[in-house]
């Protein structure tokens, strides 16, 4: 597509709605496609400045990789954007048997036949900073090495034990990795300083960002580097956070966007599968406020699917019909999170089907126009069994960037124009669930 700015794969969706959210935000107009799509749904969705795969990579093994997301990064290929974006959550969580970060590059590097690949990670619009290769993120106001972090250190599937991302990524791959470190962007001469670390020939490049500052000179650099090291790039929408403000001043886009209010939700579905303390505090904080929450065993939703997906949605139906909205929830908070009882990576991606299957039943039998689906991997799963082909953003929020408000398109007249957010565990203040319902950024 001539004049496509930017292309993308998302290892999961919230990921992935996050890099739309921060491009339409700034009027790059972007469809998020859950599949290759068809010549008609890319019609349907009008003219694109930029492109994203919405992906489950997160939450795979390299064998996955290898096999699924090889022929997704072939399409973007094929895209012809000026930039192809493999696009990782910002807290870095991955190991090398799953969401390996460093096989992604490698399939890329391959694909794109590159020699060197940028990779950024820090976002401080999301509160993700690295400074000399080490990552930190905010939790309930304090900044914390992620190594440190009181979640993420945590993680159930990818705990985080090392802040060092060289370190981190070179478990995942046998690439080299060089550092464009904070003295190297605050340099007199910041190209020169730029271009003698691209000359050792490390094979990724990992560029600090710890401000708004750093932020706009990686931006500077990744667009005046693109020529040279090529269009596949690595990292979180601190990627996109940074370009946007290079293209801006090259003049190739203009200022921010506007979105009307969508107004209030009379009654909204929420499911999640999340085990995060802020997906736990926001579950709390809405049954304080109107929501009924209803607690699902994950153990059912896997050893005795339909069944349980029937209770689930009996149950979530009754509430609905009250006029009330609705949170049904696998955890509340680490405690109760039982993953160690599961048999790997397919127990967890069930209990995210089978949301997934309850979430469809209640937009279709409720008629809702609104919902919302809670927790990375569970929405990378749940998704899809929507039916929809496509999101494109509704609302951003910038209370709280990185899960907006979107609208799906689809085939069935009951999930086309759907009102959708998908949340990351990490994202979000307290009133989240409320804000979605109220329509409010």
């Amino acid at each position: 597509m001539p004049g496509l700015l930017l292309s993308y794969y998302g290892d999961d969706f919230t990921g992935s709605t996050d890099v739309m959210e921060a491009l339409a935000s700034h009027g790059v107009r972007t469809a998020l496609f859950l599949q290759p799509p068809s010549a008609e749904q890319r019609a349907r969705l009008g003219a694109c400045d930029a492109i994203g795969l919405a992906g489950t990579s997160r939450s795979r093994n390299p064998a996955w990789m290898d096999a699924e997301l090889t022929p997704a990064l072939a399409w973007l290929k094929e895209l012809d954007a000026t930039i192809c974006h493999y696009k990782v959550c910002s807290t870095f969580d991955s190991s090398p048997a799953i969401g390996n970060i460093g096989r992604a590059i490698e399939i890329g590097r391959q694909i794109f036949g590159q020699r060197q690949v940028p990779l950024v990670v820090g976002a401080p619009q999301l509160r993700r900073y690295t400074s000399f290769g080490n990552l930190f993120a905010a939790y309930q106001g304090q900044v914390y090495r992620i190594d440190r972090h009181p979640v993420m250190s945590r993680h159930p599937v990818t705990p985080m034990d090392e802040a060092d991302l060289r370190l981190h990524l070179g478990r995942q791959t046998t690439s080299r990795i060089g550092l464009v470190d904070l003295a190297a962007l605050a340099s007199a001469d910041v190209d020169g300083t730029v271009d003698a670390i691209v000359a050792k020939g490390e094979d990724i490049l990992l560029f600090d960002v710890a401000d708004a500052a750093t932020q706009a000179i990686t931006g500077r650099q990744l667009w005046r580097l693109q020529p040279r090291l090529g269009r596949f790039v690595t990292g979180s929408s601190g990627i996109e956070y940074a370009l946007l403000r290079a293209w801006q001043e090259a003049g190739l886009i203009g200022g921010k966007a506007s979105f009307p209010a969508p107004g209030v939700a009379e009654r909204i579905a929420v499911v999640s599968g999340s085990c995060s303390p802020t997906t736990e505090r926001q579950i709390r904080h809405a049954t304080a406020h109107g929501f009924d929450g209803i607690a699902l065993d994950p153990r059912q939703l896997i050893h005795r699917s339909e069944p349980a997906v029937a209770e689930a949605v009996a149950a979530g139906l009754d509430k609905l019909s009250q006029g009330r909205s609705v949170i049904l929830h696998t955890a509340l908070g680490p405690d109760t999170d039982i993953g160690a009882e599961f048999e790997g990576e397919a127990d967890r991606n069930r209990i995210g089907l089978a949301l997934g299957r309850i979430q469809k039943a209640l937009v279709e039998r409720a008629g809702l126009t609104r919902a919302v689906i809670a927790g990375g991997d569970t929405s990378s799963h749940a998704l899809r069994e929507l039916g929809i082909f496509a999101l494109t953003t509704r609302l951003p929020l910038p209370s709280c960037p990185g899960s907006p408000l979107c609208t799906a398109h689809a085939d069935a007249p009951a999930f086309d124009g759907l009102e959708i957010a998908l949340k990351g565990g990490q994202v979000g203040g307290d009133d989240y669930f409320s804000m979605i319902r109220e329509g409010r950024a």
